[in-house]
């Protein structure tokens, strides 16, 4: 037979730990400065906008019947071309409102 294992000795917490705080917890600190302006947040939602207008052009084409397959429609330039490039133009954009810094006066 197996000796029988010692049961765990139980842990001690300390049950005095004080948490100290330096500012209150409700209040939200407006000290410091948002990380980009509003310029910067316009821009982004702007090239946000873009960028579904893009996604937008490329959906659709599909036909009523599976069988028949019409290239003309799924290969425009409008699928192929123009939705591409406004999608990388919205990306162009975000990259810009990330960068963009107004010119102190």
């Amino acid at each position: 037979m197996a000796s029988p294992k010692p049961s765990p000795q139980p842990i001690k917490v300390d049950a005095k730990v004080k948490v100290e705080s330096t500012k209150p917890v409700d209040k939200i600190d407006t000290s410091k400065p948002l990380m980009f302006g509003k310029m910067n947040y316009q821009m982004m939602i702007v090239g946000i906008v873009v960028i579904l207008v893009g996604f937008m052009l490329m959906a659709g084409g599909a036909s009523a019947d599976p069988n028949n397959f019409n290239g003309e429609e799924k290969y425009s330039f409008r699928r192929i071309s123009l939705a591409p490039f406004v999608v990388v133009l919205g990306f162009v954009i975000e990259i810009v409102a990330c960068f963009w810094n107004k010119k102190s006066s």
